[in-house]
Parts: structure tokens; sequence; C-alpha cells
């Protein structure tokens, strides 16, 4: 299933209450988005959480539907708050209250690219903000807000992977003497986002495929997790950043020669995470 905002892999017989959702690694860059911007077209990829949604394709092989973004993470950032609104950026904009994501130039229509690169030379009107907000924000949210709901409404409870993709730099910058640096980092808000028996499994599924896992240092999570997670209500979420230096060439925005096999140790992670709550719902009568 495909919108303008996302593409929708839905499972033939859907048994588990996990979604997967992949909010940036969408790559379809808008001509009119190019001739704005002051960077080159391979330059504005540098935030995309490129192939991350490929990685996480076999979602609804085991039961499990995936959401994926269409438009990339320079145009719009579906992992902000629609009201994260920078004034450096957009026009008319009054400030607001501190928020370290905007004064970084990381709102929900982001003002940089990785390595603080600046996207446009002036100012985007309002009504572009708005016009992005609408097409691409608003309906991912309905579509993600409806995924969860569904899990809940079906099994008791839903089990959100947000999934993302680090640079390798950000891990060595916050790597600790003495202890090998993480391949993947999970994100629950220090429990505020999930239950720890929830994240307990999700890390177990990355160990048993031989990866180094920690926890919320240096990603502990950020609007999705701050508004789907309610472990207290039986909705959890759980944020997943995967070292892009394991499955793709940073510099280059290319898949490594051994891309395939990445992804198909990530199918067993999959699966593994897919089984966390999953009932066997009786068959539909023909």
């Amino acid at each position: 299933m495909q919108s303008d905002a996302y593409t929708l892999h839905l499972p033939d017989r859907r048994d588990t209450p996990v979604v997967f959702s992949s909010p940036h690694s969408g790559r379809e860059y808008p001509a009119a988005f190019l001739d704005s911007t002051i960077l080159d077209p391979h330059s504005i990829r540098s935030s995309e959480d490129a192939f991350v949604d490929e990685l996480f394709a076999a979602a609804s092989g085991f039961g499990a539907p995936l959401i994926a973004a269409r438009a990339p993470r320079a145009f719009i950032d579906l992992n902000r708050a629609a009201d994260e609104l920078d004034p450096a950026v957009i026009d008319g904009v009054g400030r607001s209250a501190h928020n370290p994501r905007v004064a970084s130039g990381l709102g929900v229509i982001p003002r940089v690219v990785a390595g603080g690169r600046a996207i446009y030379r002036g100012k985007l009107p309002a009504e572009e903000a708005a016009r992005r907000i609408a097409a691409h924000w608003q309906p991912y949210h309905r579509a993600l807000k409806r995924l969860t709901e569904e899990s809940h409404a079906l099994f008791g409870q839903a089990i959100l992977i947000d999934c993302h993709s680090m640079p390798h730099e950000a891990i060595e910058s916050h790597a600790r003497p003495g202890h090998a640096r993480p391949e993947v980092v999970l994100g629950d808000r220090f429990g505020a986002a999930a239950a720890r028996d929830v994240v307990d499994r999700v890390e177990a599924a990355f160990v048993r495929a031989g990866l180094r896992v920690s926890r919320n240092a240096p990603f502990a999570g950020a609007y999705i997790t701050q508004a789907y997670g309610r472990p207290s209500r039986g909705f959890h979420v759980v944020q997943v950043e995967i070292d892009r230096a394991l499955y793709m060439d940073e510099a280059r925005v290319e898949r490594l020669p051994d891309f395939a096999a990445f992804r198909s140790l990530m199918q067993g992670v999959i699966a593994e995470i897919s089984d966390i709550g999953r009932i066997n719902l009786p068959l539909a009568a023909e």
C-alpha cells in the first residue's frame, strides 16, 4: 500500500503486536526542493537513514506491518513534533521555549543536514512549512497511530520498533575507554517509553545475532518514543539505531558489497522481535 507520504507493507496475517516504522529512510527528493537547496544532490542525503527500510523489509513476512517514509529527512523530519518549528529557517515563526533540537537546526523542517551544513540560503515561507506538514507529517502519523491502536485492540498491547541508523563517527565520539563501541543503540527514554521486559527481548534479538548493544547512549529516543510510548497503558516504543558502517559506505551513500548478508542477519532479528507478544489468532472462516 502506498500513499504520497509513506509506503505501508502489511502482512497476509497479522498475529503480533509489533509494528515497525522507518521515518528517516525516505529518498524521494522533490525537484523543487533540490532547486531550492544550496547543497548538491549527494550532500543533501547525509541525514538520510539510507536503506533502513530495506533492512527491515522482511517484517511483513513475520506478521508485522512496516511503514516507511517516502520524503527524505532533509525535507521534513517525521521524528519531530509538528510544532517544532525553527524561526531561523521558517519566516514568521516566533521564538518559543528553548528546544535543543530546534536550536541545533533539526526541527520538523530541518535547517541543516549532518555536520551542521545549511540546507537553504534564506528562510522558507510559513505556507511551505504548513504544506509539507499537511502532505507528509500528518498522513504518516495518522497511519502510525492507527497501526499502534490496531495492535493494542487486537493483542492488548502495541510494540513499536522505531527504526533508524546512526553515523559511525557518532558512536566513536561516545565510546567509553576500555569498552568496545556499540553497533546498535536502543532507546526507550530510560524506561519512559517501553517496559523493561520488552526492551530486554529486543536487545536479546540483536545480541543473539552477534551485535554489540547499548541502551540510551548516545540516543535515547526523540518525538516518536515520546509521543507513542505509554508502557503503563500497553503502548511500548523502542528506538533502534544501527551503525551505518555495518552495511553501507557512508561517504558514497551506497550499499556495501555484503549488504545482502547483513540484511539476511537482520531477518533473524526481525523474526525474533516479531515473536514478542505473538498469539495464535483463529483462522477466518472460508
